[in-house]
């Protein structure tokens, strides 16, 4: 079978967040209905000498993987946060919560930002989040405010999925699978190939990689925690009443691939008529559902170019 590729990827991943100045952290913080939630982070140690930036991640990869090629062009200038979402790597909610919804995920970071050295509660925070992440990255800033959530980066993130594109989306995978939790959770080398077609623009490197290796994938990615992460996709309220999509006060830039699979690009203008007038549209050619991962060095200069027109914005308040 060869040599794995798979402690290749992990290695490359962590020496790029050392690289950038981040340590591995882990918070145990209180619940509202008593116990603890436990929170793993990247951080720099210490208190910041730069403006925060929360990276949030989505379903699939770690957020290692993600993040890889953000995490050291944005800590140059930003104080960087990479947490893993309850259910996601080292976090866990409180055991006698239910599934946690994306509020109540917005409410756990929110809960880590308090507590992370520095931070005070009048620290203004700039939030990117990637597919689910996105519906998290909105919570978090519709919830806490523009006192305490800054600019907002949403990529690739459907705020107005509905229970049709979920069928549709099992229509684009093949028509086979009875759940999204099925393609999204894949257990079969088949179904992982699947996804990560759907998923990126560039399939040749998905066509290139042997099944043993795909093995390999699905049971790093997929296996760990599935069944948590299962009820936490039926714990998803977007679509349905409980998340309602309203402008931000915030300026909010909104990234999307052209050729998204998962969220097809026509949900980008939706998205962006909803969300109101201070929301700037960018779309990324022969891009699929990630293109902080296909396309890093536009998605980190359009990020970038975004955040210094915020700054300039009469809508925005001091960034630090």
């Amino acid at each position: 079978m060869g040599i794995s590729f798979l402690p290749v990827m992990e290695y490359l991943a962590r020496r790029a967040f050392l690289a950038a100045g981040l340590c591995s952290q882990t918070a145990t913080l209180p619940c509202e209905a008593g116990g603890t939630r436990t929170i793993h982070y990247w951080a720099p140690p210490g208190e910041p000498r730069l403006p925060p930036l929360l990276l949030v991640h989505g379903f699939g990869p770690m957020a290692t993987w993600q993040w890889r090629r953000q995490v050291v062009p944005f800590s140059r200038r930003y104080h960087v946060v990479v947490p893993d979402l309850l259910c996601f790597g080292g976090s866990s909610p409180c055991p006698s919560s239910p599934p946690p919804s994306e509020s109540a995920q917005a409410a756990a970071l929110a809960a880590l930002l308090d507590a992370l050295p520095g931070l005070v509660k009048t620290t203004r925070v700039t939030v990117v989040g990637t597919s689910y992440g996105g519906f998290v990255a909105y919570a978090l800033a519709r919830a806490a405010g523009p006192g305490r959530v800054g600019p907002v980066v949403i990529s690739n993130s459907d705020l107005l999925k509905t229970v049709e594109d979920d069928r549709a989306l099992l229509q684009r995978a093949g028509g086979e699978l009875a759940s999204t939790a099925d393609l999204l959770m894949p257990l079969d080398s088949r179904t992982a190939r699947r996804l990560m077609e759907l998923t990126f623009y560039r399939r040749q490197v998905t066509a290139m990689l042997p099944d043993f290796l795909i093995g390999e994938i699905v049971q790093k990615l997929f296996i760990d925690k599935r069944e948590d992460k299962i009820e936490l996709m039926k714990a998803v309220t977007v679509g349905t009443d409980e998340f309602q999509v309203i402008p931000l006060e915030q300026d909010v830039l909104l990234i999307w691939g052209d050729h998204d699979q998962i969220f097809p690009l026509d949900k980008a203008f939706a998205v962006k008529r909803c969300l109101g007038e201070n929301v700037r549209l960018e779309i990324f050619k022969e891009t699929g559902h990630v293109p902080q991962m296909e396309d890093p060095n536009r998605f980190n200069e359009v990020v970038f170019d975004f955040l210094l027109a915020s700054l300039k914005s009469p809508n925005q308040h001091d960034q630090y």
